[in-house]
């Protein structure tokens, strides 16, 4: 009885090794899966969506979208779009080659910049929102984040919205220079400057709240301790009539950020477009594009300051990831995602 039971128990060891090493192939074969289909276009994807069942998708997409964004943080997969730089960082300043330029349409020509110290804002008197903002983020905080200011109209903008032509309005108040990164770098007077209507434009709740900050939380929570001090341009591409209800604000179509950093001898640069009906849980990975595209759809030349040769190469490359971080920071930017 004794030998019985020894085998019985014996079989059910091997038994349960065999299941355990089939998930463990099986997870694995299906992580892969989940990678492999990430890495196409999102319009791919978004058709086999259509044509394959529902939830194979979904799944595939569920396990992917972070996995692969760890994989890219590690810096084991994915490409950055680099140049060489012909001259020494711009330390301090806001801009990192020339602010902002308008070509032409869709970018209005009634601009106005307005020079806020820390940051710069290409306001528009006639859509009443921002078309570019610029601003730096140095590396190391150098103030905690304080409690956030109210909304308030520009005292020295005339052409201001009060902050009241958002309420109810089915818009969030978006900023396009942000909060944080103002606020624990600059300070509270610095950051009351990013709470004025001049600094912000309608944006849908999903896109506000979730991979915008997603991005503005990576450039100064993570990117700045790898890379060290980075320079934003943000903004707002309006090609339509659409108003905030009541009010002659203008409601664009999509928002862009493109972020810049230059170590030692390299430039890097990463450029995202977000339509105002991103989905809130969407990876901000999938929505990155060239800078040569945004300037287009915009009416805006960026990066003007730059020998043409440098410029050319930046501007055209498409990274296939967001920029790699440190270890650590790898999983706390992933459990961060859309928090």
């Amino acid at each position: 009885m004794p030998r019985f039971r020894r085998s019985v128990s014996s079989l059910r060891r091997k038994a349960a090794r065999r299941i355990l090493l089939a998930s463990v192939v099986f997870f694995a074969a299906y992580l892969g899966a989940s990678v492999w289909f990430v890495r196409h276009p999102k319009a791919w994807r978004d058709a086999k969506k259509e044509s394959w069942p529902r939830f194979a998708a979904a799944a595939l997409e569920y396990l992917g979208s972070p996995a692969r964004d760890l994989s890219d943080a590690f810096g084991l997969t994915g490409e950055d779009a680099t140049a060489s730089a012909t001259r020494p960082a711009p330390a301090g300043r806001i801009d990192f080659a020339g602010l902002p330029v308008r070509r032409g349409a869709p970018a209005p020509d009634d601009i106005q910049i307005l020079r806020r110290g820390d940051f710069a804002i290409g306001w528009s008197p006639s859509l009443k929102h921002p078309v570019w903002c610029a601003y730096h983020v140095p590396a190391e905080p150098a103030y905690e984040a304080g409690a956030r200011p109210n909304f308030r109209k520009d005292p020295a903008v005339k052409s201001s919205p009060p902050s009241s032509a958002y309420a109810r309005s089915g818009y969030d108040r978006g900023h396009m220079v942000p909060n944080y990164a103002i606020a624990t770098r600059f300070g509270p007077a610095s950051q009351g400057k990013t709470f004025l209507t001049t600094n912000i434009s309608p944006q849908s709740p999903g896109l506000n709240r979730g991979v915008w900050r997603d991005v503005e939380h990576r450039i100064a929570e993570f990117w700045t301790r790898r890379w060290g001090e980075i320079w934003v341009v943000v903004g707002a591409i309006s090609n339509g009539q659409e108003t905030l209800s009541g009010t002659d604000v203008n409601v664009p179509e999509s928002f862009y950020q493109i972020a810049v950093a230059q170590s030692g001898g390299e430039i890097r640069a990463v450029a995202v477009l977000f339509d105002q009906g991103v989905e809130w849980r969407a990876w901000p990975t999938d929505y990155i594009v060239s800078i040569d595209e945004i300037e287009k759809l915009s009416g805006l030349d960026f990066f003007t300051g730059l020998d043409p040769e440098t410029e050319r190469v930046l501007e055209a490359a498409v990274p296939t990831r967001l920029w790699p971080v440190g270890f650590v920071d790898a999983f706390r930017q992933l459990l961060s995602h859309n928090e």
